[in-house]
């Protein structure tokens, strides 16, 4: 049996998910999850590795769905429900998805891929309701479990590879070093075909015993409810969702936001990551809720690798330190290590590292080190023993004028200009500067009438050295962001264009 379902033999009839305003015991996930394990198996004994695609809405039905097809020795591949036809064909062909299990109300979205390909669609709703179980295959560790698609903010998206055992390594180091247990409750708003709402939060949370709800839309004011209800002790997000969050509670009534603030003050924990989080965000986030976020480091092909502490000192603007199982060091381009103090290329070794691209040998071995360490593409330095994010290799750091100049520093000073609400700062090919330093800005709309680029400009040089200044700006209603809020970087290049 797979050791996330025997775990569930330790929690039997406590409540393991809430959902479509219903209630589901670790008992009724095991029983029902083979069921469906048994209803995709068919006549066959084993799936062997064969990749099952599933468009199901975020909460009970997804989660029994990705344990069916584990269970059934299939690879899961999750879709975004989000995304459109052109998006879901390429995930569908690139890991030739044999089975699709998929909500009726996702058919007419994929009806034209299905006219022309021969695949088994399983109807969701058609799945008889029985807690009938006949044999399920013996699932080794080291088997291929899912597919999950890199964002595709720097080039096509590459289907990561996780094994069973990468997983239960993923998930296991944090269990221990957030200090999960049977008596957490999360609250799930996250996309579920990332690693952050996968691993972080169902992972998690089914592996420790402890209780998940979602909702079936993303609401503040849902959010702000079931805190209220005084149950949930613990939250994961990324910064998109808690700029809505801070937005929501600064148009409330002082009391009103006082009575939030209590209640927020006794979770366990609150967690952001996936994209870099502004200073100023995690002061005010603060100051509103009493809590002071955990900030972590990781990515599809790693699940999570470095992280604030959970007991200690959670620097803002820093990721933290390696998780337990997890090694680190930071290289040159020679990947050589650098000396301390440095910034250089995270690289990362340890169970919780992803098999390989699916179906791209090159790219699986151009990834690794010869000596097998994971380039990760990040660049960072470590300060005071902490590790701080200087962007991506070949989108955050900039080449101009002979410098290398982390975008993010840039945008991390921008974002404290009394005018600007946001930006995105990149590079541009430039004769003159090998690639000139420009930033896409949106203007708190109240300030625009009065906003001047030459008093931003000069206000800038005070507070960095003049070569890292931005030399052209551009004024954006929103900036472009994937399905995890993070920023677009190559998009916000061709805004320039």
């Amino acid at each position: 049996m797979l050791p996330i379902v025997a775990q569930a033999d330790k929690f039997k009839d406590k409540a393991a998910i809430y959902s479509d305003g219903q209630s589901y015991s670790f008992q009724d996930l095991k029983n029902k999850s083979g069921h469906l394990a048994n209803v995709i198996l068919q006549d066959a004994n084993d799936l062997k590795e064969a990749r099952v695609a599933f468009m199901i809405n975020p909460g009970f039905g997804y989660v029994q769905t990705l344990w069916a097809i584990w269970q059934a020795g299939g690879v899961a591949v999750p879709l975004c429900i989000t995304h459109p036809l052109p998006s879901l064909e390429y995930v569908l062909e690139d890991t030739e998805a044999d089975i699709i299990i998929i909500s009726a109300e996702y058919l007419d979205t994929l009806n034209p891929y299905f006219q022309n390909k021969t695949i088994r669609v399983i109807l969701f709703e058609s799945i008889v309701d029985t807690n009938n179980i006949t044999s399920l295959p013996a699932i080794n560790s080291t088997r291929k479990a899912l597919i999950l698609y890199t964002s595709g903010t720097t080039n096509k998206p590459k289907g990561v590879v996780t094994t069973h055992e990468n997983i239960e390594a993923q998930i296991t180091t944090l269990v221990s070093s957030w200090e999960w247990s049977n008596t957490d409750h999360v609250l799930c708003v996250l996309p579920l075909h990332h690693v952050h709402g996968i691993i972080n939060v169902i992972g998690c949370a089914m592996w420790s015993g402890a209780s998940c709800t979602f909702i079936p839309h993303f609401s503040v004011s849902t959010i702000f409810d079931l805190f209220s209800e005084g149950n949930i002790n613990l939250f994961m997000a990324v910064p998109t969702i808690y700029f809505k969050l801070i937005a929501f509670l600064e148009t409330l009534q002082p009391e009103n936001k006082d009575q939030l603030k209590i209640v927020m003050q006794k979770f366990r924990l609150m967690v952001c990551g996936s994209a870099a989080l502004p200073v100023s965000v995690m002061e005010k986030w603060d100051a509103l809720s009493g809590q002071k976020l955990l900030e972590r480091y990781g990515m599809t092909e790693l699940g999570m690798a470095i992280s604030n502490p959970y007991r200690g000192d959670r620097r803002a603007g820093y990721v933290g330190l390696p998780l337990p199982g997890v090694s680190i060091k930071l290289v040159d381009e020679s990947y050589e290590e650098v000396n301390e103090g440095e910034p250089g290329e995270i690289i990362v070794k340890g169970k919780n590292v992803f098999l390989e691209y699916w179906q791209k040998p090159e790219a699986t071995v151009e990834t690794f080190t010869s000596d097998g360490w994971f380039k990760t593409g990040d660049i960072a330095i470590v300060e005071k023993g902490y590790y701080r994010i200087m962007g991506r290799n070949s989108i955050d750091i900039i080449k101009s004028g002979g410098y290398k100049i982390s975008a993010l520093e840039i945008e991390e000073v921008l974002r404290l200009y009394d005018s600007i609400d946001d930006c995105a700062v990149v590079g541009i090919n430039d004769v003159e500067w090998g690639e000139l330093i420009v930033a896409a800005i949106v203007v708190i709309p109240e300030k625009q009438i009065s906003f001047n680029e030459k008093e931003l400009s000069d206000w800038i040089v005070q507070k960095m050295a003049s070569y890292k200044k931005p030399r052209k700006y551009l004024m954006v209603d929103e900036l472009p962001r994937n399905a995890m809020g993070k920023v677009v970087k190559n998009d916000v290049k061709k805004l320039f264009e």
